[in-house]
């Protein structure tokens, strides 16, 4: 079997476990055999009956010592069987498995791996997992046995079983991507060792060396496709040189506010690169409300001044509107003509845009997607600037930097980004922080409360809404579904509020899987007031602009990474009016109760992101996966500097000597970076 075959021919996997395993993102091969361990159980030492400790997980080895009876009690099925050895005896028990008592024999002897209390002066253990003791290679004792990330209805023993067959069905065959040099250099362990000692570790040492090989061509990969789009993106060859024109301070005196420190910092970076022969490749990373748009509109009017054409994208209609009328109204006015390009335009409207770009009638171009159309060509496209960057994969960026002769880039993000993992994203870019926020803008309470406090709440929403405020409400799912069913969802939850003293309000709700049309219908009802609350989704964590929104209370705050929950947070205290956030949750646990209160504590997203980063880790760091960036199945960026350090010399030493990596022992590193890079959002 190949590593991209699918999993449908694996042992053990029948049409029931196919679906739940394609739940988990599992498919091919390679998916399951990356399906990593969350965690180990040390169950080398087998032990006596007379060894067993009541209130621990014990593994032991006994005979059947009765025949095994099935007792009904209630709804339930209680199977019996008393075990032995020569130390003494114990009673095990099983509930509502009744076909155990016919598959346990008198006499044979088996494994069993389970919790043990004393009850009546009996040692009991109830529910344990169990095998022959005969068996010439044991599944669930005797090694160290991986315990796996599940989604519903799947066990720990079944996933094991499946990557089990899967691991002896590739033994062997799986290709290393780094020659026996670097390895030696880097003191990696060969690839197949290393995934089979990641799921079936033989000892400490065998587990040790397989992660640190795992880690360390994760963090390669990244590293190397970053250095590799670098190039592609031709930073090597002359870009635009702008002048800067003379009258671009009475543009800032014209502003009805007053430029932060932080914004014209960013500003004056952005003035050096644009009138450099090198194409400028800068992020603009700043908290949300921190004034992005305001530079973008600094940058734009350098480009138009010099006779070049801006193209600005947006993820969402939504924003790409929000953005457009704001731009507009400073640049109308400095007769720059600006454009609209959007999904809802009429086919007539769209082509009319198509004619004005191509013939120089439009210089700044604000649109979605629509405007990396293979059919639109602009004049002279001099910038181009994405925002909200993180949803934009590189291949739509560089359909739209294809469209000028080496236009100048501005990438936009609100999301705060650690920079220990800002230098895994964006290697190959400048990093312009805005870390101040502008005069006037409101500090928001933030609150941890559980449900008991529902009541309580909702008269304070309903407080707001007489003051004509409104309201956010953030649920994780759409629809609720037997498998996380202790989720709030954001039909029902509308259900239930419409049932409450708030009913006499108008309620809305919105979420991704409605159309563009009925998405941008209803936020714009919003935004004129004429709802006062709306029960969304985080399609809102980028959205339009809300001055009038004050409340946002946020369902299963845990399910939410921090970076998240403060973007969430962002949407209201945009006014002038006290803002509140409110997180929901009856998790508990140490680590809950540490995020919620960074949340209380602090209104910085880099404090916040660090945070995120140390407590989740990456593969969690951004939430839930619609962001597009790479998600780490082992290395945390926390924890794992060194080997970062490491993996970044071997990715730089291996794009100076092979640039477009046409070297055969470099051509599948190529083929996994080429197989990654439509998923790398910069």
């Amino acid at each position: 079997m190949k590593i991209f075959d699918k999993i449908e021919n694996i042992r053990n996997v029948g049409k029931k476990t196919l679906e739940k395993l394609r739940m988990m993102h599992i498919q091919t091969l390679e998916d399951l055999i990356t399906h990593f361990p969350r965690d180990y159980e040390d169950r080398t030492e087998i032990n006596t009956i007379s060894q067993l400790i009541d209130g621990e997980s014990c593994t032991f080895k006994a005979s059947i010592a009765s025949i095994p009876i099935n007792t009904k009690f209630k709804a339930k099925v209680i199977t019996n069987v008393e075990v032995s050895d020569d130390t003494g005896e114990a009673e095990v028990t099983w509930f509502n498995q009744p076909y155990i008592q016919k598959v346990l024999k008198p006499g044979v002897e088996y494994i069993f791996v389970g919790k043990v209390r004393r009850a009546f002066g009996k040692l009991r253990v109830e529910s344990p997992k169990y095998e022959l003791a005969n068996k010439s290679e044991l599944m669930i004792a005797g090694r160290i046995v991986p315990m796996y990330p599940l989604t519903y209805g799947m066990s720990q023993h079944n996933l094991q079983k499946i990557i089990k067959n899967a691991l002896e069905k590739l033994s062997g065959t799986l290709i290393d991507i780094f020659t026996e040099k670097v390895r030696d250099k880097y003191n990696l362990a060969e690839y197949n060792y290393a995934i089979k000692n990641i799921h079936f570790p033989y000892n400490d040492e065998a587990y040790n060396k397989a992660k640190r090989r795992l880690i360390f061509e994760e963090l390669f990969i990244v590293q190397a496709a970053l250095l590799y789009i670098k190039d592609k993106l031709k930073n090597d060859i002359k870009g635009i040189k702008f002048s800067i024109p003379s009258d671009i301070d009475s543009l800032e005196k014209a502003l009805p506010f007053e430029l932060t420190g932080a914004q014209k910092r960013v500003v004056d970076e952005i003035k050096i690169d644009m009138q450099t022969e090198k194409i400028m490749n800068r992020l603009v990373q700043g908290d949300v409300g921190s004034g992005k748009t305001v530079i973008a509109l600094m940058a734009m009017y350098i480009c138009v001044k010099n006779n070049y054409q801006v193209a600005m994208m947006a993820p969402t209609e939504i924003l790409a509107v929000q953005h457009y009328e704001f731009l507009t109204k400073y640049l109308e006015r400095l007769d720059i003509k600006t454009g609209l390009l959007v999904g809802s335009l009429t086919k007539k409207q769209k082509e009319d845009m198509y004619d004005k770009l191509k013939n120089g009638q439009i210089d700044v171009i604000i649109g979605t997607h629509a405007i990396i159309q293979e059919s639109l060509e602009f004049n002279n496209l001099g910038l181009v600037i994405t925002d909200e960057q993180h949803r934009f994969g590189v291949d739509q960026r560089l359909k739209l930097t294809d469209k000028g002769e080496n236009p100048d880039i501005i990438v936009m993000t609100a999301t705060p980004i650690p920079r220990t993992l800002g230098l895994i994203l964006y290697g190959d870019l400048d990093i312009s922080i805005i870390d101040e926020l502008p005069k006037g803008r409101q500090k928001i309470d933030t609150h941890h409360v559980n449900s008991s406090y529902k009541e309580r709440m909702y008269n304070f929403v309903k407080e707001q809404i007489e003051q004509r405020r409104q309201v956010y409400v953030v649920c994780p799912m759409v629809l609720e579904n037997e498998e996380m069913s202790e989720l709030e969802s954001v039909i029902t939850y509308t259900e239930n509020l419409n049932k409450t003293h708030l009913g006499k309000y108008k309620i809305e709700y919105i979420h991704g899987k409605m159309k563009a049309k009925e998405k941008n219908d209803i936020m714009t009802r919003f935004k004129n007031n004429e709802i006062n609350i709306l029960v969304s989704t985080t399609v809102i964590e980028v959205g339009i602009s809300v001055d009038n929104a004050t409340m946002m209370i946020i369902e299963n705050a845990e399910r939410f990474g921090l970076a998240q929950l403060h973007q969430l947070r962002g949407r209201v205290g945009r006014g002038l009016h006290k803002s509140y956030c409110i997180l929901v949750t009856d998790a508990k646990g140490k680590i809950i109760r540490e995020r919620m209160n960074v949340m209380k504590n602090t209104n910085d997203g880099f404090i916040i992101a660090e945070k995120d980063l140390e407590l989740r880790g990456t593969g969690d760091f951004f939430g839930t996966k619609q962001h597009g960036l790479p998600e780490f199945k082992i290395a945390n960026l926390y924890e794992h500097t060194d080997i970062l350090k490491e993996s970044q010399q071997a990715a730089r030493e291996m794009i100076e000597m092979d640039k477009c990596l046409s070297n055969e022992e470099n051509k599948n590193i190529k083929e996994k970076i080429e197989n990654i890079i439509r998923y790398i959002a910069l």
